[in-house]
């Protein structure tokens, strides 16, 4: 199904968060062409009157002027330079930003004023920007999560039928962790009965591993009107023996009872331990003082993750 893509400016750039961990997010398009059948963002579709079911993900606006949005707001003196979460609401790397390159930009509009940055994409597009995440990097905070429920071909063809497979987003979060940047993998969201089994879960956190993961979290499906409806449909279709299960689970609420979910969060709390995931990166990136804008740029900050406390914290620059 080919995608419709809509130029259209936009009024802000920065959207106030609550509830989160985070207090802003930052989206250059509006819609999705991943199309997965569990995206939370159709709730917010469906309150929105717009289409939340097969056509969502099919009309993508490109907020065409964003970046110019970005460079006024932060500029406001009011601004606190609080962590900027790019890709809440769709895919920052989605096929689009190949053309329109809206994210690499904005990534660098952060950068220019040291604002602390996030990401989170299922795009292995986004390896082509290590040069200005790198940047951004020595500069402020900046981390990367590529979300990997799970490894199953079968899985991923019924309920991501638009994304890049996962080992290719493993690839290209090592190539990210070599660079030296923070990059973690989001086991989310996690189907009850579909890809809970303790063997799926374990290949994706083994796989996160060998691909350098520096850590790993996860988090059970939850079913907000609009998205509950559309997953419910694709369920019906592609698990119906599953149905009556899922229709018990997520009865008048849109997350499962914590007694459900639990089990899943101590699995992979487990398998991260079994696994020793951690923060292995070789080089790691740190804000320095006197970083210098230019994408691309050479300059490295380097910490030296084998040495032990007696010898301190030793930090090579070299230019």
């Amino acid at each position: 199904m080919r995608a419709e893509y809509r130029e259209e400016p936009c009024r802000t750039a920065l959207n106030k968060v609550t509830g989160m961990s985070f207090k802003w997010s930052l989206n250059p398009y509006t819609g999705c062409v991943h199309r997965c059948t569990f995206c939370f963002v159709r709730a917010f579709e469906k309150r929105a009157d717009r289409p939340f079911d097969d056509r969502y993900g099919t009309s993508i606006r490109v907020k065409t002027n964003l970046v110019e949005v970005l460079r006024r707001e932060l500029a406001r003196p009011r601004w606190a330079h609080e962590q900027v979460v790019i890709g809440t609401a769709t895919d920052p790397y989605q096929p689009a930003e190949g053309r329109y390159r809206l994210t690499r930009r904005s990534i660098e509009a952060l950068a220019e004023v040291r604002n602390p940055l996030s990401i989170i994409t299922r795009g292995p597009l986004i390896v082509r920007d290590v040069d200005v995440l790198v940047a951004a990097a020595r500069r402020a905070a900046a981390s990367v999560t590529f979300s990997v429920p799970t490894l199953d071909p079968e899985i991923l063809a019924r309920t991501e039928p638009g994304t890049a497979p996962p080992r290719q987003r493993l690839r290209a979060m090592s190539t990210l962790v070599d660079a030296g940047i923070e990059a973690s993998v989001g086991m989310a969201p996690i189907l009850p009965g579909i890809s809970d089994d303790p063997r799926l879960l374990a290949d994706v956190v083994k796989a996160a591993r060998d691909a350098g993961a520096t850590a790993i979290w996860t988090n059970v499906l939850y079913l907000r009107p609009g998205t509950r409806e559309h997953f419910l449909d694709h369920l019906a279709k592609d698990w119906p023996e599953l149905l009556p299960r899922y229709e018990q689970l997520y009865r008048d609420r849109a997350y499962v009872a914590k007694a459900d979910a639990e089990p899943i969060r101590r699995e992979v709390a487990e398998l991260r331990q079994r696994f020793e995931i951690g923060d292995r990166r070789r080089v790691r990136l740190l804000p320095v003082a006197d970083a210098p804008v230019p994408p691309g740029a050479e300059q490295l900050v380097l910490e030296d993750a084998g040495l032990g406390d007696d010898r301190g914290s030793e930090v090579a620059r070299s230019a």
